[in-house]
Formats: C-alpha cells, sequence, structure tokens
C-alpha cells in the first residue's frame, strides 16, 4: 500500500495540511481556529465515505443511472449511489493516492495518471492539481490532459465551518447566481434551468442557514468580477471564493454523520459543515442543455477556484 505523504502550507496566520490521498485538504487553519472537518489520521481518508476535503473526479457530482454514451457508445459506471454513479465512483481520483511535490511554504504540486477504463471512464487521462496559499487565499489549479475524449468535471469537496466548532447555521452565504438547477428527489437534476427568485436557492442576498432545512443544488453562477460566494460567521471570519467554474454545489452536510475518528473542528454531522463546490452541471454527459464537460488531447480541462478566509 502507498505510503500517504503529507505538506503543511504556511502563510501569515493560515496553515493547510495537504494529504497525497486525493488531494484532501486534511486541516486548515486561521489564527489557530480550524475552518474545516476532516478526520485524525491520513490514513482514514482512504475510506472516506463522505469525500471529506478531497478533489472529486473524474466528474464530481451524480451521473444518472450510472451511465452515459458518447459517439453512439454506452458507458457503464460503477453504481456507488444507487442507482446513480457519484464523484467518479467507489475508486475515483479522490480515493487515490497521488505522487506529491512540495514547493516551499507556499505551493505544492500534485499528479496522478487514470489509466484507460479506469471505474469505466474511457481514455488515459494525465491529472495534475496545483495548490497555491497566499495570504489567506488558497487556490486550486487543476488540470487533465486525456489521450481521447473523455468526460472531465473536477470539484474540490472541502467541508467549511468558521467557527472550528458547533454547526453551520449561524452562518450567512451569498450566492452570485440568480438560475439553478432544480434536483428531483434523488438529488440528480431535471434537466431544467430555473430562476431562483422565489425559491430556497435564491442566496443573491445573505441567507442566514438556519433559515432553511438543509441544502444540496447546482447554482448557475453569474459572471463577474467579485466573489462568486462569500460565507460570514458570528465570530467576524469571512470566506470569498472565486471560481473560472459555471456551477456551484451548495451542499449543508445533511447526510454527514460519524463514520471515523475526527480531526481538529467541529463534530461530524448534518449541518456540521458547509460545501461549497466549484463544477460544471450535475449529469452533464446525460443533459445536452446543460452544456459539454467532454474533454480531449486538444481542449484538455483546466479549473482555476481559490478561496480565501480571513
Amino acid at each position: 500500500m502507498d505510503q500517504i505523504t503529507t505538506h503543511v502550507l504556511r502563510d501569515a496566520d493560515t496553515e493547510i495540511k495537504v494529504l497525497s490521498l486525493g488531494c484532501a485538504v486534511m486541516d486548515w487553519r486561521v489564527r489557530d481556529i480550524p475552518v474545516v472537518l476532516g478526520y485524525a489520521e491520513p490514513e482514514h481518508y482512504r475510506q472516506n465515505p463522505a469525500w471529506m476535503g478531497v478533489i472529486c473526479g473524474r466528474v464530481a457530482n451524480r451521473i444518472a443511472q450510472a451511465r452515459f454514451v458518447m459517439d453512439g457508445v454506452a458507458y457503464a459506471l460503477p453504481v456507488n449511489n444507487p442507482p446513480h454513479h457519484l464523484h467518479g465512483g467507489p475508486g475515483g481520483i479522490g480515493k487515490r493516492n497521488w505522487q506529491m511535490s512540495p514547493d516551499g511554504d507556499r505551493a505544492v504540486e500534485l499528479r496522478l495518471v487514470s489509466e484507460d477504463g479506469d471505474q469505466g471512464y474511457p481514455g488515459k487521462v494525465d491529472f495534475r492539481v496545483v495548490m497555491r496559499l497566499e495570504g489567506g487565499r488558497l487556490t486550486w489549479e487543476m488540470d487533465a490532459l486525456p489521450d481521447r475524449v473523455t468526460p472531465i468535471n473536477l470539484a474540490q469537496h472541502l467541508y467549511f465551518n468558521l467557527m472550528g466548532q458547533g454547526t453551520v447555521a449561524d452562518h450567512s452565504l451569498t450566492v452570485a447566481a440568480d438560475r439553478y438547477t432544480p434536483n428531483g428527489p434523488d438529488l440528480v437534476p431535471v434537466g431544467r434551468i430555473d430562476p431562483v427568485q422565489g425559491t430556497d436557492f435564491d442566496f443573491r442576498t445573505p441567507v442566514r442557514l438556519s433559515d432553511g432545512e438543509g441544502w444540496d443544488g447546482n447554482l448557475i453562477l453569474t459572471k463577474g468580477a467579485g466573489p462568486a460566494a462569500r460565507v460570514v460567521a458570528p465570530n467576524g471570519l469571512g470566506l470569498r471564493l472565486w471560481t473560472d467554474r459555471p456551477g456551484l454545489q451548495v451542499y449543508t452536510s445533511n447526510t454527514l454523520a460519524p463514520a471515523l475518528p475526527k480531526g481538529p473542528g467541529a463534530a461530524h454531522g448534518r449541518f456540521a459543515g458547509l460545501c461549497l463546490e466549484a463544477q460544471d452541471f450535475p449529469n452533464a454527459v446525460n443533459e445536452p442543455a446543460f452544456g459539454s464537460i467532454l474533454c480531449s488531447p486538444d481542449a484538455p480541462y483546466r479549473q482555476v477556484t481559490s478561496i480565501e478566509i480571513g
């Protein structure tokens, strides 16, 4: 079994521990407050039923019925969220041990080769993630170069709790999005693009999370120079997110339960953390109106997402 390696990024009053397993952020401290949920030991991330802190893929979020058709060929994927495929499958890149190359206190590079047929996906893909810390801002540069046409959609899956304890019920969230992709009862989008006005997914003005019963859905971001999302906690800490992706999954850890010994920070449970997963739209491989997530040697994948806490 490959040894899991770690690297700590440090700048000003921010310290972030990164694992080679899944590119996971195991710990993120701001003024010594643990602002993400995590497990107690790196080895726990080999199981990680909640995708805690990792990069999800090859295709993040759900693929309906665990199948898609490309160029007339049907591809069957492993079912790990019955009857659907979730976050790249049970052996997806968030469950794999990457090659880690630290670059001082401010950056780390991680690489992984996913072979043709991995988790049912076509093509060999070279993945590269660079994480850079500048002040309180962590930036992910995610690149993927396939050797043939294949779907790719990556997402970081950190659970934030800016208080370092309790729940995120008293956090407020603002998202620059006036449309969303409504879900069916199985949390797969029904294929429509609807306005957020009059729905629970209207975060255009700050929403206190205790005012809802929990969220798990994809917002369509409005392009602009400002942050795509903002979070404010009662202790005065704030989070700002920028991304070049068109979607943002808002998830309030509705089904999170204690499964493994936890690391520093809030106890794992419903509303213990807030995930803000920058992504392309869920189930896009089966919904042409959602835009293509097909990548190729001539059109490789790239995502740049930054999160600043302070």
